[in-house]
């Protein structure tokens, strides 16, 4: 009898924990949750801004290694020099990378100031380590000039001597004037024909640079080194090419001439926003 006892009391303990787990407790003291909330997104830092020093303009984008430019319509057929318009561009070769800093203007890199000739490619290579800055290669100048559209000229497809200081009639020089270190000032003088920056205001390329064709011939690295470190780029004032892509590398380092001077490149600095 005893036993029956039990386990009807086991049975009842039993069934009132049970009933006990269906019911909002009573107790005071019992913890209160609090619903979870969801952990915050983690947004991602922002990549560092390529920055230039001051004067400086970025020029960043891809750059393609070969390009195929067609002429639609020479304006001297028989040495086709000057190509009056071109149809788009086609690039033929590799696409790559590219970021650099280049100077708004021709050194001295000051707006209503006319460029600096007669300098040699060591000349304007030290003018530009000095400024904590350096040459540009063929291939940063060129994207500068001509963009990621590969146009042949800063101002696109067409030609236009009224935008930039190209085309214009040259003065025969004297040579021995010019090679006489006695006169050499006076007839670089005579001959000289750039204007100061900034005056052509509508030769401006995509990435914001002024005069990249026309006005002066310009000094950079030639990245293959032969014949010599040297190449020109952009062309000057007189009646040549004057186009993005072309440079002339015939000329030595230690070359100078009424129509050559240069402008700088740097690397861009990363800084956080």
């Amino acid at each position: 009898m005893l036993a029956l006892v039990v386990v009807a009391s086991a049975s009842f303990s039993a069934h009132g924990v049970a009933r006990g787990q269906n019911r909002p407790s009573s107790d005071a003291s019992s913890p209160v949750v609090a619903p979870s909330r969801p952990s915050p997104a983690v947004v991602p830092a922002a990549p560092p801004t390529p920055r230039c020093p001051d004067g400086m303009v970025l020029a960043e984008g891809e750059y393609c290694s070969n390009v195929d430019q067609r002429c639609l319509r020479w304006l001297d057929p028989e040495t086709q020099m000057r190509c009056a318009e071109f149809a788009p561009s086609r690039c033929t070769g590799r696409r790559r990378p590219l970021s650099v800093c280049v100077d708004r203007y021709e050194y001295p890199n000051q707006p209503g100031v006319r460029p600096e000739v007669m300098v040699s490619w060591y000349e304007a290579r030290r003018a530009c380590e000095n400024q904590h800055k350096r040459l540009c290669t063929q291939s940063e100048w060129t994207f500068a000039c001509e963009g990621p559209e590969m146009n042949p000229y800063p101002t696109g497809l067409r030609r236009d001597p009224e935008a930039c200081r190209i085309d214009h009639q040259t003065i025969r020089p004297n040579r021995p004037r010019l090679s006489n270190p006695m006169t050499t000032a006076d007839e670089s003088a005579r001959l000289y024909e750039a204007v100061p920056s900034g005056t052509m205001n509508r030769c401006v390329s995509w990435a914001g640079v002024h005069d990249m064709t026309g006005n002066a011939d310009e000094w950079t690295i030639n990245e293959s080194s032969r014949p010599f470190q040297s190449a020109l780029k952009g062309g000057w004032w007189g009646h040549i090419r004057a186009r993005c892509r072309p440079s002339t590398i015939s000329h030595n380092e230690g070359f100078v001439y009424y129509q050559i001077g240069f402008r700088c490149c740097a690397d861009p600095t990363a800084s956080t926003p």
